[in-house]
């Protein structure tokens, strides 16, 4: 689970300052204020590592990724090349990492508790790595990767490559080895020589799949959905999510089903299946009664999904009911489709729900990270999903300590954040102007202007 997120000159952001994420993470504020552009980076983050190509530091994106950032010089603020990068994330494993000493065959360390730091560099037609590090916080040790000079050669000039720097842990050369090592591979890898050139550092590899780990258990979901299908086709594949646009929530589903998935709903209580979920939560909205995914034929592929609106009424397709079922199904199934342990991204989650489908939402969220131990990043414009969020707090129902709520907010093309000071209560302490607009200002103009009609004679049509 991420644990806290900070960087400079990336996007709108000069600097964000430590950002502290909790098991439901909010960013809330206006429309280009740079709420978006804290999930971009994660996602920069997380389509690097997936990317084929080791020798990309840093993969701004196409038509096919999470995000497309254009090139290097669109990422940096205000767009001043050469610029840095500076990126520091934190996370807590599920389980601790434990490492052996590569000379003792006995325990090096043990930690649930890491963070990766790394410097970029970008100018017009290049992204360098600078350095990068790995500290492991149990035992106070860190790795450092950084550009270094080594001896002159026989030429007299000094070749420019990297070397490894240890905090903590004494790093050992192989004799006759002195060269620089190569750059590293993407934005965080150690260069494999850096195993052959050093004889004491083989778990290094175990941090980095770590980091690796991280990112591959984040799971987004963008705010555009895609308009629900009459028919469904499924041949029996699992896709590892619901999609960037929802598209494979009924997929997942149907997955699901086959392979006979149950959901924890915590202790002594009876396992549900994903559909099963999907059809209480659609039911508690007040979106539908029923709920249900199935064959045309059977021994077919061809799916439909039926849903029935009254305990009487007809089923339809899900075609020929509100728009809002559609828009919030790949929500509830991505909350409980995506293992436990993950990262779940949402991007304006409450996209065309009406107010109070928006409150209960806030609801499945919460549930999810309760019952199943994923946590929730979400940037959002709802006033009714962090009222319940509020309302649940005040009920002791979710904890201060497992909600981080931040605004954000942007001056001069500048964004700036700060965190929402909950009391035990649910009330935020620092309710910034403006939050969600001036709800106060707009009763009392409203009532002025009916005040000034009231004594306007010709608006009353009295002639004298």
């Amino acid at each position: 689970m991420l644990t806290e997120l900070e960087f400079t000159n990336f996007k709108s952001w000069r600097r964000t300052g430590n950002i502290r994420f909790a098991p439901l993470t909010g960013f809330f504020g206006a429309n280009s204020s740079g709420k978006t552009a804290i999930l971009q980076m994660l996602l920069l983050l997380k389509q690097t590592a997936e990317s084929s190509d080791p020798h990309r530091v840093l993969h701004f994106g196409d038509e096919n990724s999470y995000v497309d950032l254009g090139t290097g010089q669109e990422v940096i603020f205000r767009r001043r090349i050469p610029a840095e990068i500076d990126l520091r994330i934190r996370w807590r494993r599920s389980r601790p990492l434990k490492v052996l000493d590569p000379e003792r065959s006995e325990e090096l360390f043990q930690t649930d508790d890491l963070q990766f730091e790394v410097t970029v560099e970008t100018s017009a037609d290049l992204v360098s790595v600078q350095r990068f590090a790995y500290q492991v916080f149990a035992e106070n040790k860190q790795f450092r990767f950084e550009l270094a000079r080594a001896a002159p050669g026989r030429d007299g000039k000094r070749p420019r490559g990297y070397g490894l720097k240890a905090q903590g842990y004494k790093v050992k050369r192989v004799p006759g080895r002195p060269w620089p090592l190569p750059a590293p591979g993407k934005f965080y890898r150690f260069p494999d020589e850096t195993y052959t050139r050093y004889q004491n550092v083989s778990f290094l590899g175990s941090l980095v799949s770590s980091f690796e780990e991280l990112l591959r258990s984040v799971f987004y979901l963008g705010p555009l959905r895609e308009y629900p299908h009459r028919i469904y086709t499924w041949a029996g594949d699992r896709p590892r999510d619901v999609g960037l646009r929802g598209e494979l929530a009924v997929h997942a589903l149907l997955a699901s089903e086959a392979a006979g998935i149950r959901v924890n709903r915590g202790y002594r209580k009876k396992r549900r299946s994903i559909q099963e979920m999907v059809a209480f939560w659609l039911r508690e909205l007040g979106l539908v009664h029923s709920f249900s995914a199935r064959p045309l034929v059977p021994g077919r592929k061809e799916y439909e999904v039926k849903v029935r609106h009254k305990p009487r009424s007809a089923e339809v397709a899900l075609t020929d009911v509100g728009f809002g079922v559609s828009q919030i199904l790949p929500v509830i199934v991505l909350c409980y489709y995506a293992p436990e342990n993950s990262t779940i991204i949402l991007e304006q989650p409450e996209i065309h729900l009406h107010p109070s489908v928006q409150a209960g939402l806030a609801d499945v969220l919460v549930d999810a990270i309760k019952t199943r131990n994923v946590q929730i990043v979400l940037e959002s414009h709802s006033e009714h999903l962090l009222r319940r969020i509020q309302r649940r707090i005040a009920e002791e129902r979710l904890s201060r300590e497992d909600a981080a709520l931040y605004f954000v907010s942007s001056a001069d093309g500048e964004s700036t954040i700060e965190e929402l000071q909950l009391d035990e209560f649910g009330n935020i302490q620092n309710w910034p102007k403006g939050f969600f607009g001036d709800e106060l200002g707009e009763l009392l103009e409203m009532t002025r202007a009916a005040a000034k009609r009231r004594q306007d004679p010709v608006l009353h049509g009295s002639t004298s």
